[in-house]
């Protein structure tokens, strides 16, 4: 992965989209003192560079049903590429899986998944989770309490 050079307009144009990426582009330039031509065009850049990879929306979990918020630690029965893709490649087809990292330590993966409630995790669990190709082992931390979700990246 490359790093790209950004300057300070960039980064303030960033910070700006990052706290409302529906914002027009004539009321970016205004707020960031550039004309909206300046604008259109940094911001067509830093698409086209990948440093801007999407748009989304902010739903909020619990008015769509997805209010369980869990964490679980995956452990695989060994660690080979072959078993790592296939691991891989099966999560990315999983809908409640929101995040899946690989890590180092004393595990393989760590899963951030959103559910129902847990009867809908006890599911997820059992009939999917665990089948997943070279699962080993899991551990499951349910979250009590959000303090902090979704931050914007400090640019």
């Amino acid at each position: 992965m490359t790093e790209v050079s950004l300057d300070d307009t960039d980064r303030r144009l960033l910070r700006l989209l990052q706290t409302d990426g529906r914002i027009t582009n004539q009321d970016l330039a205004r707020r960031a003192n550039l004309s909206p031509a300046a604008v259109h065009e940094r911001v067509r850049k830093l698409r086209e560079r990948g440093v801007i990879r999407g748009y989304t929306v902010d739903l909020d979990p619990e008015k769509v049903d997805r209010a369980l918020l869990v964490f679980v630690e995956v452990v695989l029965d060994r660690t080979t590429s072959d078993v790592f893709d296939a691991f891989a490649a099966a999560v990315l087809r999983v809908p409640e899986v929101i995040e899946c990292h690989m890590v180092a330590g004393g595990f393989d993966y760590l899963i951030k998944a959103r559910l129902r409630d847990m009867g809908d995790y006890r599911a997820f669990l059992g009939e999917l989770l665990v089948k997943l190709p070279g699962v080993r082992e899991t551990r499951t931390y349910t979250v009590l309490e959000e303090v902090k979700s979704g931050g914007a990246l400090p640019v």
